[in-house]
Parts: C-alpha cells; sequence; structure tokens
C-alpha cells in the first residue's frame, strides 16, 4: 500500500545546499509529488544562531510510518548531521514526518505557523 507524506525539512548550516542534497536524496528513494517554497525562520529556542530555512515535500511510499522515521535518520546521518548538539541547536539537516495520509501527526504543526504554511502550500490546488 502506498502512503502519502508530508515531509518538513529545515536547515540553518548551508542551508540551500543541504536542502538541495536533502530533497535530491529523497527523490532518489521515494516519489516526490510536489514541493512547497523555501521559508526563512527565527530559530526556536537558542536564538543566537543563523535563520533556518525550511521547506516541505509530498510523497508516496511503500514503508510504515516508523520505518520511514529510521530511513529519514538515516538520510540525515548520510547529510552530515551533527547529533552531539543541543536539541535546538543549529544543524545541517532535519528531516520531519508531518503528515501521514492526511493526518498531522507532528505536534510542532500546531505551535509553529511556518509548518502550517508550508503544508498548507502543497495541499491546496
Amino acid at each position: 500500500m502506498s502512503n502519502r507524506v508530508i515531509i518538513g525539512l529545515g536547515s540553518n548550516i548551508d542551508a540551500h545546499l543541504n536542502l538541495k542534497r536533502a530533497v535530491d536524496l529523497l527523490q532518489q528513494n521515494f516519489r516526490l509529488l510536489k514541493r512547497s517554497s523555501i521559508l526563512r525562520t527565527a530559530p526556536v529556542g537558542i536564538t543566537n544562531q543563523p535563520d533556518f530555512y525550511n521547506t516541505a515535500i509530498l510523497m508516496e511510499t511503500d514503508l510504515e510510518r516508523n520505518e520511514l522515521s529510521i530511513r529519514l535518520k538515516e538520510m540525515e546521518d548520510i547529510l552530515g548531521r551533527n547529533r552531539s548538539r543541543p536539541k535546538f541547536g543549529p544543524r545541517e539537516i532535519d528531516l520531519d514526518i508531518l503528515v501521514w495520509n492526511d493526518e498531522i501527526v507532528d505536534e510542532d504543526y500546531y505551535h509553529r505557523d511556518f509548518l502550517q504554511q508550508l503544508v498548507s502550500e502543497i495541499t491546496t490546488a
């Protein structure tokens, strides 16, 4: 069964390069259907770091949700994510499942306007 998923992507270290590399890697592994624009957002938590650049992708996968989560973490590692930094610190890439088969599955969606904007952009005609 194919699952329709919206992935949120974010970076504030070489952001444009890392977002491009992430999209390319996702495209090699999944069927990408649509991509949002890129939004620049202020960091949350630790504010003395560069702004983030965020985008979202609508894609299809035959993986189950937990399998996809593991695969996204592996992709972050491939793309050079340094997990020794603080949770809200700078990052090369962040890949999160926001929507799974039309159901919001990331609580950050309800607290971060930019996530709502990105999801809306790729789910409306």
